[in-house]
């Protein structure tokens, strides 16, 4: 069993519901994103690490911005690799790698396995990969015993729900709305109907994101997920402190008051 199915099953033992915060690679700089790795793991059931890519498409303003900073300081994905590994000797705590599969193509599917298993790194989200065209990935990562995580929307078919199912390990990732990350006054009640469907597939735990930007939004989720992903909100507020002292203390403020953790 990796670090993600003994993070939740501790959760599921002690009767509490996770959170997944997630940050951009290099926003704003690598040294930077050293620092919160550390700093979010101590709010985290695991933490969602992306990488930055030139055409976001299914990402809001607030990430594309984030994107766009961390690509001026020209590093490459070994670089974030190299990031995850410095936090592994420092925290437990599950981290994966949120991408688009360009990147992931250009450094080479076995590369990208063998290096993310080597950095400590528990698996991958590719956004723009389907399960029908996932399979030389999905091979890859489970040789290396890593996660293959998925995304489901309220939109899925429950054909699309089984065949998720099938092919994803870790945990679930539910969209609680269609369109672009970004945080919203209001969860769907769409969200909730979709974890309900795919529960009848899987027994995987399944968290929601997309839209969820304060604690009453993330204690709402909780009722019925498995776990809380915050995306937006956090880089927005990372944006916002961006360049005073201690973002990292600042940030870890933030998430006490999300979370209604201290």
């Amino acid at each position: 069993m990796g670090r993600i199915a003994d993070a939740f099953t501790t959760l599921k033992r002690d009767g509490k519901k996770g959170f997944i915060p997630y940050l951009t690679a290099g926003d704003p700089d690598l040294a930077t994103t050293d620092q919160l790795l550390v700093t979010l793991a101590q709010h985290a059931t695991l933490i969602e690490l992306g990488v930055p890519f030139s055409d976001p498409m299914a990402d809001g303003p607030v990430i594309q911005r984030a994107s766009e900073r961390a690509l001026k300081n020209n590093f490459g994905l070994q670089d974030i690799l190299d990031t995850a590994a410095r936090a592994r000797k420092q925290i437990e705590t599950p981290i994966i790698l949120f991408s688009y599969y360009n990147p992931l193509l250009q450094f080479g599917l076995a590369q990208v396995a063998g290096a993310a298993k080597k950095a400590g790194v528990d698996g991958v989200l590719v956004t723009d990969l389907t399960p029908e065209e996932a399979g030389e990935f999905e091979a890859e990562l489970r040789a290396h015993d890593l996660d293959m995580i998925f995304l489901i929307a309220p939109t899925s078919t429950d054909e699309r729900l089984q065949l998720v199912a099938d092919h994803a390990s870790g945990f679930i990732y539910a969209v609680s709305r269609a369109g672009v990350t970004g945080a919203r006054d209001t969860v769907s009640a769409e969200a909730e109907k979709l974890v309900n469907r795919m529960r009848e597939f899987s027994s995987l735990p399944i968290a929601v994101g997309f839209g969820i930007s304060n604690a009453a939004q993330v204690a709402d989720v909780s009722r019925y997920a498995d776990a809380v992903v915050v995306g937006s909100a956090l880089v927005a507020e990372m944006e916002r402190i961006m360049g005073t002292p201690d973002v990292a203390r600042q940030v870890g403020s933030f998430l006490a008051k999300i979370t209604g953790f201290s």
